[in-house]
């Protein structure tokens, strides 16, 4: 998803920073890439970067946990139960500066149950101007595949059903209303 909203946005004249993990899909031309390997490189990254933008899509899956220590090499099989102790990532989005803030700010809510509860309750818990909400309780639709269908929720109320479509289709349509949102709040200063 997240290259398919670069690929909008570059498609749509907008300069673009893609910050992004590992993956097997080509960097869409024009983009600007910062390679990550942890949700902790994501966060250094994030803060990095986020100051010079107009709005910040942050669609990436985070964990929200990861193991307390890491080995430095392969661990050998033992006999018997193993426990793996997990501490909380960062959150990202909630990590973010709220006071005097310039940029729009655009979360994604991955949920398996209760999707338009726990987006809302985001929305406001970080601090969003939107959050787009999708249900990966399925296999056909999100993660790991072309199609999604999503809920966009806003930070002044209301709602927007984007109905199921390819990632570029969705991509479009997220970045249509992120500008709008954009140029909305630039006539509010003026």
């Amino acid at each position: 998803m997240g290259y398919a909203l670069a690929e909008a946005a570059l498609e749509f004249g907008h300069d673009v920073t893609l910050i992004s993990g590992p993956v097997a899909l080509p960097v869409p031309e024009g983009a600007r890439l910062v390679k990550i390997v942890s949700a902790d490189e994501l966060f250094e990254a994030v803060h990095q970067h986020v100051r010079q933008c107009d709005a910040f899509v942050m669609c990436a899956a985070v964990s929200d946990y990861k193991p307390l220590n890491a080995a430095p090499r392969k661990m050998a099989k033992q006999l018997g139960d193993w426990k793996l102790p997990l501490t909380p990532t960062r959150d990202i989005l909630a990590s973010l500066p709220q006071a005097d803030r310039e940029y729009l700010v655009v979360g994604f809510a991955a949920e398996t149950h209760d999707v338009a509860v726990s987006a809302r309750k985001k929305l406001h818990a970080k601090n969003c101007d939107v959050i787009i909400a999708n249900d990966v309780s399925g296999s056909d639709v999100g993660m790991e595949c072309d199609d999604n269908e999503v809920i966009v929720f806003f930070r002044e109320g209301g709602e927007k059903q984007i109905p199921r479509a390819r990632k570029k289709v969705i991509a479009r349509e997220i970045m249509k209303i992120v500008f709008e949102l954009y140029e909305k709040r630039l006539t509010k200063k003026s």
